[in-house]
């Protein structure tokens, strides 16, 4: 099945048993996986490589930002295709807990909702929530060890003590930048620094309750599920608040609509 673009009409045609050459997004068949540390990763639909970018913007608003899903029938119907095809794949009988990031969108509701056919009576919930500015913090000891106290060939450091010092000095004047600013200008500023990797604690557990849970159920099968995987650096925050309580867990990722060059850039 496929998604075509009208021009004429400047609407989306879904076809839920035909593929087209024509198709904008298709669906991913047995679906694409990554392994990547121990994670696997799974997504629902690819955009065909020759969808022009402003037809991929608008189907990802269209499918994000549709006002009353439930009255949707091809949305619903969109999403619903995805998962049954996830659940070929890896059984959702088989998790106990879902985590997914708070949004604006319906989608991941939706397909929280539609999991829960599947699932376990003792399935678990637990939303991550952007965490406030001033709670963003930095990696120092991690950034130290693998690049300020790195050696050459030769033996000698890269880095005298001084040049440490001053890197040290400008990253906690970009602290104190980033405290200030709101949630979606940091998201942007940092999105490509070679310093994102040391940044943390852009997401938050949205209650103790949950977070607590978290930190207290082992060797579970933890399924993360996101509507559009555009840059992976949601699903990156993600998986670092994950890993920074518990790391005994077996987790999934998916996502409705991906493209598997930035499947392996988010693991």
């Amino acid at each position: 099945m496929g998604v075509t673009f009208d021009d004429t009409e400047k609407k989306f045609v879904f076809d839920f048993e035909h593929d087209n050459v024509e198709d904008i997004v298709s669906l991913t068949g047995d679906g694409y996986l990554v392994e990547a540390f121990g994670k696997c990763f799974y997504y629902g639909y690819e955009f065909s490589d020759q969808v022009e970018s402003h037809v991929r913007t608008a189907f990802i608003k269209y499918v994000k930002f549709t006002d009353d899903l439930q009255n949707t029938p091809e949305l619903t119907t969109f999403i619903k295709k995805a998962v049954d095809n996830l659940h070929k794949k890896i059984n959702l009988y088989n998790y106990d807990i879902v985590v997914m990031p708070e949004s604006k969108s319906k989608v991941n509701q939706y397909m929280l909702r539609y999991i829960y056919r599947f699932a376990q009576p003792m399935l678990y919930k637990m939303t991550l929530v952007k965490a406030l500015p001033s709670n963003i913090s930095f990696d120092m000891n991690a950034y130290e060890k693998q690049y300020l106290d790195d050696i050459l060939e030769n033996g000698m450091p890269r880095y005298t003590q001084a040049a440490k010092e001053q890197a040290k000095s400008s990253i906690n004047a970009m602290l104190e930048i980033i405290h200030n600013k709101d949630y979606f200008t940091i998201a942007k500023d940092v999105k490509k620094s070679r310093l994102r990797p040391y940044i943390m604690n852009f997401l938050r557990f949205e209650s103790e309750e949950e977070q607590t849970l978290c930190s207290m159920v082992r060797q579970q099968n933890v399924l993360v599920i996101d509507d559009v995987t555009t840059s992976g650096s949601t699903l990156n925050e993600v998986l670092r608040t994950l890993r920074i309580l518990n790391e005994d867990n077996e987790i999934t990722i998916f996502s409705l609509i991906g493209r598997k060059d930035l499947m392996a850039e988010s693991l």
